[in-house]
């Protein structure tokens, strides 16, 4: 699971935008956001670097 979703929500960015910078599809992008389908570690830090964050951010935490 990641938060990909919550971080694009928190920083206002589209899924469009990110694709576009991404260099994928909104498709992928967004099977990404909705976690239909997991980024590869260099793919989640690709993310975190063109939205300006630590890559542990993207990644969500097991709830107790």
């Amino acid at each position: 699971m990641n938060r990909i979703k919550e971080v694009l929500e928190e920083k206002g960015i589209t899924q469009t935008w990110l694709a576009e910078h991404l260099g994928k599809s909104y498709n992928m992008v967004n099977s990404y956001v909705q976690n239909r389908r997991q980024p590869s570690i260099e793919i989640l830090f690709d993310i975190a670097e063109i939205l300006k964050i630590n890559p542990k951010e993207l990644l969500a935490t097991k709830k107790k």
